[in-house]
């Protein structure tokens, strides 16, 4: 076979194996090209995340050394190329270590808003209706991917929340979890701190600390709770039980009540009860608490359950009676209806003969 040219003369067509060696060619040099850029961080690949509607980071890691040295170059030259995203080799931001808070006015209030997080319930107690800490839902003192970690949460606000129908700034959102996570309501005050307060200033210095080199605008891979598809069973509070038997009871007892160590400091958070978060809360939606479950529990094995079992232990959980919607004003039925209607809740339905979400008892010392 020939191909004609213009001049009239002709010449052989190329061989389907020289035409094979030279697109493969072409493509090693393409992939080439590809992977350095990616592996400094300027380009972003999706590859089969777990998380909708994400954008992964590439799998070859960039670190934060990697990206201050880009900083510092970018700094004398401005025509260089702007520092990447720091990731590792899972594929994951990686916030910077506790080591290099400064030791600075900065430095203090980085710090002081870590202890806020990791000891909610006894640094801002006048304001903490439970035992619950920042730390008990977004782990690893808010670090830990697939637990809605902060490096992830910082960057996302302000934005439009239907549960509030409105938009929300990160101190909103922080407001938010005094008031349902953290129950307020239950506390000395009775409210969470006032807007404006230390409290939020100091928790969203550590954030924006934490938050160093993610961008704006980009929903990160591992940021917020998975969202777990429901199964074709549903879910079951029998199997539910025996799911969280088999691999709750260990850190949360039978009763669900958690534990505490000498001091009364929580070891293992209440799941239910007077001292958990009340029904207002976004875990106490049972998809919800499945993502979190799903990626997390039980601690230290992440992703070990199916997820039937995460579906079901998380009813489980959430079947249980706990602190009012802070947001109730009339009654049950018609909190749900305002607040909970088309929710995976149990919230206003019954559970065994029983109506839940009237709320339960004082919190305990």
């Amino acid at each position: 076979m020939k191909d004609t040219q213009k001049n009239g003369r002709s010449k052989p067509a190329m061989s389907g194996g020289r035409r094979l060696a030279w697109g493969a060619g072409i493509g090693v040099l393409l992939f080439a090209i590809g992977y350095g850029l990616n592996a400094k961080g300027w380009l972003s690949f999706s590859l089969g995340s777990s998380d909708q509607a994400t954008t992964q980071i590439g799998t070859a890691a960039y670190s934060r050394e990697a990206m201050e040295a880009d900083r510092k170059v970018q700094s004398k030259d401005k025509k260089a190329v702007a520092a990447g995203v720091p990731v590792g080799a899972d594929g994951y931001f990686v916030p910077p270590p506790e080591s290099s808070i400064p030791d600075t006015p900065y430095g203090e209030a980085i710090r002081r808003g870590q202890t806020i997080f990791m000891e909610t319930s006894t640094t801002v107690s006048d304001h903490v209706g439970n035992t619950l800490a920042c730390v008990n839902c977004h782990l690893d003192g808010g670090r830990r991917e697939h637990s809605a970690p902060m490096w992830g949460a910082y960057v996302s606000y302000p934005a439009y929340r239907a549960k509030t129908k409105a938009i929300s700034t990160l101190e909103d959102r922080i407001i938010g979890c005094f008031t349902f996570s953290m129950n307020a309501q239950a506390s000395s005050s009775g409210i969470a701190p006032p807007a404006g307060s230390d409290v939020y200033r100091d928790l969203m210095t550590y954030m924006y600390w934490m938050s160093d080199g993610a961008p704006t605008g980009q929903k990160l891979p591992g940021a917020g709770f998975p969202k777990v598809k429901k199964t074709e069973l549903g879910y079951d509070l029998v199997r539910g039980k025996e799911v969280y038997t088999n691999n709750c009871v260990l850190c949360h007892a039978v009763d669900g009540q958690g534990q505490k160590d000498a001091e009364s400091d929580v070891v293992f958070p209440p799941l239910w009860g007077a001292n958990s978060y009340n029904w207002g809360a976004g875990m106490a939606r049972i998809d919800t608490a499945a993502g979190f479950i799903k990626a997390n529990m039980p601690l230290g094995k992440p992703f070990s359950l199916s997820d039937q079992d995460a579906w079901d232990v998380a009813a489980y959980i959430n079947s249980h009676e706990r602190p009012k919607d802070a947001r109730q004003k009339g009654t049950v039925e018609e909190a749900r209806v305002e607040f909970h209607d088309g929710e995976e809740s149990y919230y206003g339905k019954d559970v065994n003969g029983v109506i839940v979400g009237g709320g339960c008892g004082e919190v305990s010392p």
